[in-house]
């Protein structure tokens, strides 16, 4: 399949970059930990419900692109299994985005703003409708296929980097400190 030895190198970008950002979230997340117990309000089920909205889903953003990435690089004999991994990642995504949505509006801690809502749920939802159609477009135009694929992977990592930026700045910046 040389159609796929040509975006070598951008796959090992992406994945190496990917691998790297969920490295940098698992340090952010763990210098917030250290912060007192009434600064960080872990132990509020408000705010735990407010992190498996906000910032889980960065991860699996990042995770995406790892495992795409990582996948687009192994030597297929054919076409046919990858894309079936492309479209279940494609479904799985659209799955957990309508997920991330409910638990957006369930969650009390913090009322999202309209930038809240475009870069957790409507970009997501998008980025993951469009990794399902990639799917079939690898079969049928693998060029066109491989090109939207290389967008989304883009897409996600972008929404990925936003929203770990805006949970950054909210703990630094918005968060009242107590004591």
């Amino acid at each position: 399949m040389t159609e796929l030895h040509a975006w070598q190198t951008f796959y090992n970008i992406v994945g190496s970059s990917a691998g790297a950002l969920i490295g940098l979230q698992f340090v952010v997340m763990a210098l917030i930990s250290s912060l007192p117990q009434n600064q960080r309000n872990a132990a509020n089920p408000e705010v735990s419900a407010a992190a498996t909205a906000f910032s889980t889903p960065t991860i699996v953003h990042f995770g995406t692109a790892l495992v795409l990435s990582a996948l687009l690089c192994a030597p297929w004999p054919t076409r046919f299994p990858l894309v079936c991994l492309i479209a279940a990642a494609g479904i799985f995504g659209l799955v957990y985005g309508l997920l991330i949505t409910i638990r957006l509006r369930r969650q009390s801690a913090y009322r999202p703003e309209f930038e809240d809502w475009l870069f957790h749920a409507i970009l997501p939802l998008a980025a993951n409708a469009a990794l399902a159609a990639a799917a079939p477009l690898v079969l049928i135009e693998i060029h066109t296929g491989l090109f939207l694929l290389a967008a989304v992977l883009l897409g996600l990592m972008l929404i990925g980097i936003h929203n770990a930026w805006d949970s950054v700045t909210y703990h630094v910046f918005s968060r009242p400190n107590a004591g």
